[in-house]
């Protein structure tokens, strides 16, 4: 999907919370290789290095727009490399990532491929997005399905495969894991309008569609969107419920 770094950042302030709570998961040490999955434009693969001394953080996306803004971030032990998550290969002491494996499928297969990719010790730490199965999320799945979207995508329509926190701590466990910590959390955000609640979106969740979609359609399919939201929110502020899935957990030595 082509991002745009500008749009995403536009909420930096709420996209950084629950990434404060992950790195709370990651137990520190010193001269780790790690790999960060789906680093976007690379600021909080920079934080992690930070806390991580002696480390050598490799950071990696499939998006080329993102990761051309990380080339004045590399540094001595911070790399960056264009590469997509289900790609991933080699050994690792930890492997993170922040709001990036809802966009790859088969969680199922991912999650042990990538514990398999742990050396003795290592750990894993993500955080990711569960809020597929809110209103704001749905609506769009709803539209996809009429026309003209429909015929237009044709009877595409976007499936998260994000799992529950019990299927993630099965997959940890099946894949000879230990220490496991995995939870939801809903990070409350006070929103000022739809239009704001429309941003957020675009710059996530209505990307797929966009991508899909002729161009002509677009401003038909976000003018759907914004009237059943409308309804949804007849007032303001937007009080926006978001949850996400947090878990970590280590290899045994």
């Amino acid at each position: 999907m082509s991002w745009n770094p500008e749009l995403y950042h536009k909420f930096k302030k709420e996209r950084f919370e629950p990434f404060k709570d992950l790195m709370s998961l990651i137990v520190v040490r010193e001269g780790l290789r790690v790999l960060d999955l789906g680093c976007g434009t690379g600021e909080l693969t920079e934080m992690v290095l930070d806390m991580l001394p002696q480390s050598e953080v490799l950071g990696i996306d499939s998006s080329k727009e993102m990761l051309e803004k990380t080339s004045i971030k590399k540094r001595p032990g911070l790399n960056f490399e264009l590469c997509p998550i289900e790609k991933v290969s080699g050994g690792w002491d930890l492997i993170f990532s922040n709001a990036a494996i809802q966009w790859v499928s088969n969680h199922e297969q991912l999650i042990p491929g990538l514990v398999s990719l742990l050396k003795p010790g290592g750990q894993i730490a993500v955080q990711l997005p569960a809020n597929h199965k809110h209103a704001t999320q749905t609506i769009d799945s709803e539209l996809a399905r009429e026309e003209p979207f429909s015929s237009a995508l044709g009877g595409w329509s976007k499936e998260w495969p994000v799992l529950s926190i019990g299927e993630y701590a099965d997959l940890l466990y099946e894949s000879g894991a230990q220490d496991i910590n995995v939870f939801e959390k809903i990070y409350p955000h006070v929103l000022e309008n739809i239009e704001a609640v429309i941003d957020w979106l675009s710059g996530t969740a209505l990307l797929p569609y966009f991508e899909r979609l002729p161009q002509e359609l677009h401003e038909d399919f976000l003018n759907s969107y914004r009237e059943r939201l409308q309804d949804l929110y007849p007032e303001v502020p937007v009080f926006y419920p978001f949850q996400r899935i947090f878990f970590s957990a280590r290899m045994p030595q």
